[in-house]
């Protein structure tokens, strides 16, 4: 169970929440925690916010009106919603960091299971503009296309 400081006295408090605190001798050599963000917010807090912004985000807006809508949904100041946004830029970097290698291999499945929707619901027309897809990702028809195009050859000679 976690506990926070109250005066001199460590009172329990409910919940699994980690607060990241700093140990302050006070005037009286009594240690006292004192919070990363402020008196206010604790680091669980911030980071349900900031968790909120990254679901957000995929709604497509743009980054300035991600933010603005951020700020007034939470109450929090503008710049504490730009300093939001930049932790969220950095969880977005180290995902495709991440998932750099699997994304071609998640967008075939995808691929698959689209054309497997399309063709249990008799939508023909996407199913073969999916698997047109499929065969150009997989490199089909890439042969056959520089098979049939005519090359041109210039040489200029000097005399």
């Amino acid at each position: 169970m976690a506990s926070r400081l109250c005066g001199a006295f460590l009172l329990p408090t409910i919940g699994t929440t980690k607060q990241q605190a700093t140990l302050v001798a006070d005037s009286e050599g009594q240690d006292i925690k004192k919070k990363a963000y402020g008196s206010r917010n604790p680091d669980a807090v911030v980071e349900a916010r900031r968790k909120r912004l990254y679901r957000h985000q995929l709604t497509g807006l743009p980054c300035r009106q991600l933010v603005l809508d951020h700020v007034a949904r939470e109450g929090i100041s503008e710049a504490t919603g730009w300093r939001d946004w930049k932790a969220v830029q950095e969880w977005n970097s180290e995902d495709w960091s991440n998932e750099k290698e699997t994304i071609l291999a998640r967008l075939m499945s995808m691929r698959f299971r689209a054309v497997d929707q399309a063709l249990r619901k008799n939508q023909l027309t996407s199913a073969a503009q999916l698997m047109d897809a499929i065969g150009r990702a997989a490199g089909e028809g890439q042969q056959a296309i520089e098979l049939n195009m005519p090359s041109i050859s210039i040489k200029i000679e000097d005399d």
